[in-house]
């Protein structure tokens, strides 16, 4: 064979073997990111069926003819918050899952305020309808909890494909950016701390 030939030979197989790389490495990406996605979508199921059973709470709770407006009022305006936000996939960056976690967080504060002087309405705590509501409130914070961790395993896989070279040329090319997780509260770290008077 001649030299040019073989070196012509050498540049197509190359150029190939890049071909075949960027491919594979395309391919892996879109799985990564199709995992993101569903665990997001997961996230958001959770995240819908306490906003789903904030609503049946509030009616119950408003059956209580004396009970605080006020702790009403905040709930139902947190709940609206959290519905006007939308956010998909694709928009996973730091600020808006900020503002999506923050939103979230003033609901599961003012939920928490709402358990907290319903302890005050003796009837309110014998009402079935409120257990049952109570107890699934419960169980949907534990699977907020669940949904949140599984997602940030997933994306943690997915950014670290992203971010690793050869991984990260191939990222910029074809316009895969990293997402991002979700965060503890600032202060979150700190123990509380917790002061017993025996006296």
């Amino acid at each position: 064979m001649k030299k040019g030939t073989v070196i012509l030979l050498s540049i197509v197989v190359i150029v190939l073997l890049i071909a075949a790389n960027g491919c594979s490495t395309y391919n892996t990406f879109v799985d990564l990111n199709e995992n993101a996605e569903k665990a997001w979508a997961n996230v958001q199921t959770q995240y819908q069926r306490r906003y789903d059973l904030i609503g049946n709470l509030v009616q119950t709770v408003q059956g209580a003819a004396d009970f605080e407006k006020s702790t009403l009022t905040e709930i139902v305006e947190a709940r609206s918050r959290v519905g006007s936000i939308q956010l998909n996939a694709n928009e996973l960056t730091e600020e808006k899952l900020a503002e999506f976690q923050a939103a979230q967080d003033q609901m599961r504060s003012a939920l928490s305020r709402l358990l907290v002087v319903v302890e005050q309405y003796p009837e309110l705590k014998a009402n079935q309808n409120f257990l049952e509501l109570q107890a699934q409130l419960e169980g949907t914070e534990n699977r907020i909890a669940t949904a949140r961790n599984d997602y940030n395993e997933v994306v943690a896989v997915y950014n670290k494909a992203v971010k690793r070279f050869p991984g990260k040329i191939w990222a910029s090319l074809f316009d895969f950016e990293p997402k991002a997780m979700f965060k503890s509260e600032a202060g979150a770290e700190k123990a509380p701390n917790v002061q017993f008077d025996f006296k």
